[in-house]
């Protein structure tokens, strides 16, 4: 069934407000795949998300432009699923890349960030991002460990002394 003008230009606008925002953007193509497995694709987009779309490619085309994934243009053939990463950066990278083990026929063919196209195989760098609060955590950590040591350090000479005087004690009490 084709769009009609009004139906295109309403999803021109629907992907251009989303990639105004997002961080990252995956397209891989998905010929071969059950309808069941792209809801439960789309289901887990909506938890994680991820903005998931299948658009002609001429619309995102349109869609994209004026965008840091401009940068795709270029490479947009054949029936493609675009993911938009709209929270986490990796999110889309995750969701696409644990559905392609599963899933032999979606093969990732763009990888975009910040407007910079990257080799398909980049899929796997992305994925491994962390989320935001894993980064905050990992951040703190770092903060925390000067404090700690200084703590440690401070608390040494004191401790020293502690088991020093017991050790004494402990040799009095056996003599």
């Amino acid at each position: 069934m084709a769009l009609t003008l009004e139906q295109k230009k309403a999803v021109v606008a629907e992907v251009s407000e989303v990639a105004k925002t997002a961080h990252s953007a995956v397209a891989a193509e998905y010929r071969g795949i059950t309808v069941e497995k792209m809801t439960e694709m789309r289901a887990r987009a909506r938890n994680e998300g991820v903005y998931l779309k299948v658009a002609k490619n001429t619309l995102v085309k349109r869609a994209v432009e004026g965008t840091e994934f401009e940068c795709m243009v270029e490479e947009l053939t054949g029936p493609l699923l675009f993911a938009f990463s709209i929270e986490d950066p990796g999110a889309a990278a995750r969701l696409i890349k644990d559905f392609s083990k599963d899933e032999e026929k979606l093969v990732v063919r763009l990888v975009a960030m910040g407007a910079r196209l990257y080799e398909a195989s980049e899929v796997e760098r992305l994925a491994s991002l962390p989320t935001r609060d894993q980064a905050i955590a990992m951040l703190m950590g770092v903060m925390k460990a000067p404090v700690e040591k200084f703590v440690r350090t401070l608390a040494e000479p004191h401790t020293k002394l502690v088991r020093t005087i017991a050790a004494v004690r402990d040799s009095k009490q056996a003599a």
